[in-house]
């Protein structure tokens, strides 16, 4: 498994979601309240136009870490417990 393509491809992934979910509560009108745990992790990130382009960014950065590190642990853990039959 590739660790490059799967960091990019769940990093995109996750600056699509946080990146749409910004927009889906601006358009709906739920995007004012209490401040959300996704504020509280994310600098930067409200439910506003620009809130919702930092909050691609992260998702980018935050996703394509795990979903990187969820690649090199199974190619780890592949090598060590394969067994040529």
């Amino acid at each position: 498994m590739s660790i490059r393509s799967v960091g990019l491809t769940t990093g995109i992934f996750g600056a699509g979601s946080m990146f749409f979910l910004a927009w889906w509560l601006i358009l709906t009108g739920n995007a004012e309240g209490p401040v959300t745990l996704f504020e509280r992790i994310y600098i930067g990130y409200s439910f506003t136009p620009m809130g919702s382009v930092i909050g691609a960014v992260w998702g980018f950065v935050d996703f394509g870490i795990a979903g990187a590190l969820f690649a090199w642990l199974y190619n780890l853990i592949n090598k060590r417990f394969n067994v040529d039959r």
